[in-house]
């Protein structure tokens, strides 16, 4: 999708579509004439007078994802106006424009539009935050999962305008920021979304590969015999049971003048389909294990993001793929595996095999000289239990560390709630025969996961995003369609460009 940036009047802009947001601004519980107070997100007066009987008739109630679509507005260039309802003023941020954007993208292209111009809304956000709102929505909502289907149909939208007022500079920055987010995010999309006979770990590291090349990154990928040489013996337990041969994945980003004293590490599961092994899952949904990947997939796209934004700060990346499948060659419950660390490991479940391969690229990332950690899994059910569909889960053994996320979170726009750890999280997680079990029971599973992880952070500041109730949509949403979200991309690429 070309984005484009525009400050001129909107009624000039000549496009398939033009998008005007409509807010509540009503401040009591009863309405005059029972009817909300709505105002347009506009001020060019061919666009109220356009609008002006449709909101005058009461069939407007401006809530979120309302809309109207007008055709042949007098005195407008573009084809169509369409309303767009953004519920109530006085709670209107980033998060909700975002949102927006992209369920006008969703209405839009369903209805064979193929371009159109957002109008940024004036006085809620700074220009910069509603532009960058504004694209990173849109590109959301113009992805697509049926990538298979023998019919479909490209309705994808070709051409985004946003039209805003400010210093045209600072406007197309944001503009052209957005626009490398989105497309991480969707490249991050696209690799989760793929099944897993078309994504395994060897080609998960190609699509590494090109899309280093593409941006200017180190890559090296490795394969069971390094993994053996490096001695990852909790990465190579859960890689031995597949005829798929894993893959090592390194990404390194080293701008020229960047400190030596901060070096980010990036570590993500990638285990391409997750059978559970021997401890099998049950076949009911099985086939969305293909998306084990997504915290890896979330890494790489993140990696774009940097490598074409260019902060100043080191950072590297480790994407630990495999496949968790059931063989005769395949690890079993009771097994014990001895971790990069030295730790050793009794496997009680061979299901809860996320947790071995961080754990070992913790360690590895630890080894070549990170100084600061981040992994993104879709580690456990647990935090979907706990946290729903709604937010991720975050944990970290350091207050600064979190609070350089909390503010990354306020700038993406992304939901993740921090959740506890602590000595009788891991108290759960130590084993008669080795220094630590894989599985620490039924209660509190994503913080005895979380407690296993931090024994390999170790006193390296560290981050874990538990991602596993976010990273797939089992719906479509107004502004997103039924499949990978992408989640984390965003605060990933937030939190770096803090540290730079």
């Amino acid at each position: 999708m070309k984005t484009n940036l525009s400050l001129s009047n909107p009624t000039e802009v000549e496009t398939d579509c033009v998008v005007v947001l409509v807010l509540d601004r009503t401040e009591k519980k009863t309405q005059e004439n029972g009817k909300p107070q709505l105002t347009l997100e506009s001020d060019a007066q061919a666009i109220k007078d356009a609008a002006a009987e449709a909101i005058s008739s009461g069939e407007i109630s401006g809530k979120m994802f309302e809309t109207t679509l007008l055709h042949h507005p007098a005195k407008i260039k573009a084809k169509r106006l369409l309303l767009l309802g953004g519920g109530k003023a006085k709670t209107f941020t980033g998060f909700e424009l975002r949102r927006l954007a992209g369920a006008a993208v969703r209405s839009l292209k369903s209805r064979g539009v193929r371009s159109f111009a957002f109008v940024a809304p004036e006085g809620s956000l700074n220009a910069e935050d509603a532009v960058k709102a504004i694209v990173e929505g849109a590109f959301v909502g113009n992805f697509d999962s049926n990538t298979y289907q023998s019919e479909r149909k490209d309705q994808s939208i070709d051409a985004l305008t946003v039209v805003a007022k400010g210093d045209q500079a600072k406007l197309q920055a944001a503009l052209n920021e957005a626009t490398i987010i989105g497309e991480s995010q969707n490249f991050t999309r696209e690799l989760v979304n793929e099944p897993s006979n078309r994504m395994t770990p060897n080609i998960l590291a190609e699509h590494a590969k090109k899309m280093a090349q593409e941006v200017g990154l180190k890559c090296e990928v490795y394969g069971a015999d390094k993994i053996k040489e490096l001695k990852m013996g909790a990465f190579w337990g859960v890689a031995q049971g597949s005829d798929e041969p894993p893959a090592l994945i390194i990404l390194q980003y080293e701008p020229a003048g960047a400190s030596d004293k901060t070096k980010i590490g990036l570590v993500g599961k990638g285990i391409t389909f997750d059978t559970g092994g021997i401890s099998i899952k049950p076949a009911d949904g099985m086939e969305k294990m293909k998306y084990d990947m997504a915290g890896g997939a979330a890494m790489l796209g993140a990696m774009r993001a940097i490598a074409l934004l260019k902060p100043k700060v080191k950072v590297t990346c480790i994407v630990c793929a495999t496949e968790n499948m059931p063989s005769g060659k395949a690890q079993k419950p009771g097994d014990i595996q001895i971790a990069m660390s030295g730790k050793s490991i009794e496997i009680i479940n061979t299901d809860a095999e996320g947790r071995l391969v961080l754990a070992d690229g913790l360690c590895y990332a630890r080894q070549l000289g990170c100084t600061h950690l981040v992994d993104a899994a879709t580690l456990t059910g647990a935090v979907v239990v706990a946290l729903g569909y709604a937010n991720a889960g975050v944990f970290a053994n350091d207050e600064p560390m979190f609070e350089r996320f909390r503010k990354a979170l306020d700038t993406a726009g992304e939901r993740f709630w921090r959740l506890p750890l602590g000595e009788d999280y891991l108290d759960a997680m130590r084993s008669n025969i080795a220094d630590l079990q894989n599985t620490g029971g039924r209660w509190g599973g994503a913080s005895t996961a979380a407690a296993f992880l931090k024994e390999f952070a170790e006193d390296t500041p560290w981050l874990h995003l538990d991602i596993a109730g976010t990273a797939w949509m089992d719906d479509a949403k107004p502004w997103i369609a039924k499949g990978p979200s992408g989640i984390a991309v965003r605060s990933l690429v937030e939190l770096v460009r803090d540290f730079a």
